[in-house]
């Protein structure tokens, strides 16, 4: 047993209402929902616990074989509780039993997915009783593309949990359409279809690894046309209205990170004005995610093959978000795969 689930099982044994010799097991039974729907109540507000007390939340869910493992390790390696498909129902529960650890258990994250079909059904009860109660709570949704999934549980060997007796590609298809509400609920979408485990690793580092959490974080991606949209973006920008540094021969071998290249694309007419006008706008833009509670935003930037104007738009966009303020991250998904 680990450090932290020693001190949750503590805590947990001394919550009130618990009988002498009552097991965890037996709590969990009597805590569970009945089939008449009844909600689990935090009993937050009405046991007195401060407000400062309450733990803050992250629930992790998405596609199977997206990563979802690999994420919660990552949060568990930084020093949050983590549960691994734990009933919907039961969130506001976990969330209780948090709040009395006395700061222990500060930070929890509950990885929840379809496995459970009938309990992923409350998930969204449960999420509007937490918002109720003012519990700070983000989703992270872990994304990729059905090529990628297929390759992935053809590599292991192991069905889709929903494919039933069908095809892989059948349980993959059920399961965005069970996904598709909370995808669109999510703080955070990380697309991993190109990503290995330590690419993924390093994404969830950079979103959670620090002390104090930023007004808002965002991830400036390049990327090129001819592989395909980033399906993680929220904000997609073109640059191939510029001339190609590709046409000029003794350019094409580099990439926007070269001096030469970037001096090239931002001595085009209309590159420095369209940096200039997109900058405002994502002021704006970035004013009102704040204002909506949105703490992530990915802006895609693209050319024909992600290497030269995308890299160095994507490298002038993140310089001047920085400076505004905004903590950001840049990812250059294309460059080097021509």
């Amino acid at each position: 047993m680990t450090e932290h689930e020693k001190q949750f099982t503590a805590e947990r044994d001394r919550s009130p209402g618990r009988t002498p010799g009552e097991t965890g097991e037996d709590r969990t039974r009597q805590d569970a929902p009945r089939e008449s729907g009844a909600q689990v109540s935090t009993g937050i507000e009405g046991n007195g616990v401060p407000e400062a007390a309450i733990p803050e939340l992250v629930i992790i869910s998405g596609m199977s074989g997206a990563g979802r493992s690999t994420a919660a390790k990552c949060l568990e390696d930084l020093g949050w509780f983590v549960v691994d498909n734990l009933p919907p129902a039961l969130i506001p529960t976990m969330v209780e039993l948090g709040a009395r650890s006395q700061g222990n258990v500060a930070r929890i994250a509950v990885v929840v997915d379809v496995r459970g079909r009938r309990f992923f059904d409350n998930l969204r009860e449960s999420l509007a009783d937490l918002d109720s109660r003012g519990v700070t709570r983000r989703i992270v949704f872990l994304e990729s593309s059905d090529e990628a999934l297929v390759r992935r549980f053809e590599s292991v060997r192991r069905p889709h949990p929903l494919q039933g007796d069908g095809r892989i590609v059948d349980g993959i298809a059920a399961e965005r359409e069970l996904l598709r509400e909370l995808r669109g609920d999510a703080d955070l979408v990380i697309d991993t279809s190109s990503l290995n485990v330590h690419e993924l690793r390093a994404k969830m580092d950079a979103q959670f690894a620090g002390e104090e959490e930023p007004e808002l974080r965002a991830t400036v991606m390049s990327f090129g046309y001819k592989y395909g949209l980033p399906v993680d973006a929220d904000l997609v920008v073109d640059c191939r209205f510029l001339p190609n540094p590709h046409w000029v021969p003794e350019l094409r071998p580099y990439t926007g990170l070269n001096d030469e290249v970037s001096s090239y694309v931002f001595n085009q007419p209309g590159a420095k004005e369209f940096l200039d006008r997109y900058a405002e706008l994502l002021q704006l833009i970035a004013t009102g995610y704040r204002r909506e509670g949105k703490r992530y935003v990915t802006i895609a930037v693209g050319c024909t093959g992600g290497k030269h104007r995308s890299v160095a738009m994507s490298e002038k966009l993140a310089a001047r978000l920085a400076a505004e303020g905004v903590e950001t991250v840049v990812v250059h998904r294309d460059m080097g795969r021509e």
